[in-house]
Parts: structure tokens; sequence; C-alpha cells
């Protein structure tokens, strides 16, 4: 049975990794043993339950122990369940919930980067994408659109941000996801150096004299692609260009130069995806 908690004083130190702590302090970077993460909504909790993540405890609108949030309730065992009405639980997070629910989780350790491209074709790789709302939202297309896995440079956002979880509906728990090294100065060397090696052929999404369109027969025939994807604003740096087999661009109208890298990332997975009908 939960231990269903009424919260009495918003300053308890319980309710800390709801309300106090920062994304980086919940994922605890010199103990990343310890880290934790915060799911949002009853189905991406579902999402994070079903791939094996462990909860530590639930915080939600009262009225959702015995409603919405009723089987996740029962799914998450013995674990405490802090509630109080949705303007208390505002207060405390200082965000609107969706959905009424929230859930801290432990971590898992991350895989290597060698260990989710095991198998796959088509992987995505996000180049210092910082914004968890664009991560998020490419996580939700590569899944959706026939990508075996996702690459992040260090730079990157964390996938696990809960802006991030909350955007990709919980598909960052279904695709297989790793950075491609620990420190700024990996890439784009060597994680350009360990895609080749894993056998892929490397496609940088940039609008340079030389790109191609992305309908390019040649893109789609190559047996295994990684797609990079550049930071909100400047698009991908000149060195990761210059090094990439391939430069791609989407041929756009009205005078448009460029989409939203979120935007961008479901037209190329579309396209070279290798779930395309």
């Amino acid at each position: 049975m939960p231990q269903v908690i009424e919260i009495a004083d918003l300053s308890a130190p319980e309710l800390e990794v709801y309300a106090r702590l920062t994304e980086g302090q919940l994922k605890n970077r010199a103990e990343p043993e310890k880290g934790l993460f915060i799911a949002e909504s009853p189905k991406v909790i579902d999402r994070a339950l079903d791939a094996g993540y462990e909860p530590v405890s639930l915080l939600m609108e009262r009225k959702h122990i015995e409603g919405q949030a009723r089987e996740i309730v029962a799914r998450c065992g013995e674990i405490p369940v802090y509630t109080s009405e949705l303007s208390v639980l505002k207060e405390l997070t200082g965000f609107p919930l969706t959905r009424g629910v929230l859930c801290a989780m432990r971590r898992k350790p991350l895989p290597e980067a060698e260990a989710v491209c095991s198998g796959a074709r088509r992987v995505a790789v996000l180049e210092e994408v910082v914004n968890p709302t664009n991560v998020g939202a490419i996580f939700r297309s590569a899944a959706a659109l026939g990508m075996d896995a996702v690459l992040l440079t260090p730079g990157s956002c964390d996938p696990l941000y809960r802006r991030a979880v909350r955007v990709s509906m919980g598909t960052v728990f279904q695709i297989p996801w790793a950075f491609i090294g620990t420190e700024i100065a990996d890439w784009p060397h060597p994680g350009m150096d360990r895609l080749h090696a894993l056998g892929f052929k490397t496609v940088a999404m940039a609008l340079e004299d030389d790109s191609v369109s992305i309908d390019d027969p040649r893109l789609a025939s190559e047996e295994k692609l990684a797609l990079i994807l550049g930071t909100e604003g400047e698009g991908l740096a000149a060195c990761t260009i210059a090094d990439c087999d391939y430069t791609a661009r989407i041929p756009m109208s009205h005078g448009v130069d460029s989409l939203n890298v979120a935007a961008a990332s479901a037209v190329a997975f579309w396209q070279l995806g290798g779930g395309r009908p």
C-alpha cells in the first residue's frame, strides 16, 4: 500500500526534490549513482516504469490518487505519495503540474555510444542542442519516424530534464540514447571517429553551397547513416560540417532559409529514417 502523506509544511526536506533542487543537483554529478529525475504526467511515468526506472516518491493532486493516477500509484508500491490541492502543489514546485502528477525516479547508469548503436542503421546526433523543449521534441520524432538511437554531444541538454521528458511524451524511455563523450573536447573528434568506426556515414544538416537535397538517393542507399543536427540559432560547427561525409539541406519555399531544429529533425527522420513505409 502507498504511504499517502498530506503536505503540511512546504519547507519539509523530503519535498526538496520537487521544490528546491535544480536539474543539475537532481542529476548529482558528484555521485551519479544517486542521481534522480522528475517524470511528469501519468503517461510519462507509466513509460518510465515500463523501462525499468525505479520510483522514489510521488507528488500529486489529491483527487488523482483514486483518479487518473490510480494505476500509477498501484504500480509504485509502498513509496511516499505526497498530496495536496493543486494550488498548494503549484506554490511548492513553482510551475503548473501537467495532469497533476510528478514522480521522482532514480537514474540508471548511462550506456556508451557503442552500446546504443549496436545493430542500429539510423541514428540522430544532437550537437550542442541545449533547449529541453527541442530535445524532447526531437526524441519524440526520432521514436515515431524510424530512428534507432539518439546520441548527444557533451554540451547538449540532458534528455532526463523534466521539460525534455515531458515534451518527449516519455519517448526518452523508449529509444536508446547516450552521450558521445564526456567533455566538450570529445566532439567532433574523437566522437566523429567513433561513428565512422561503427560503420556510419555522417550527414551534416546544414545550408552550405555543396549541400545535397535530403531526398538525394545516395543518402537513402547508405546502410548506416548518422544524421547530425546543430544547436539552436548557430547550427552545426564548421569543423563538424567539414568532417562529415555528406552535407544535406531540406528544400524550402517562399524564401524561408531554415527550420527550427526540432522541425528540421522531423523532416529529416521521415525522409531518411529506417521505419518509413
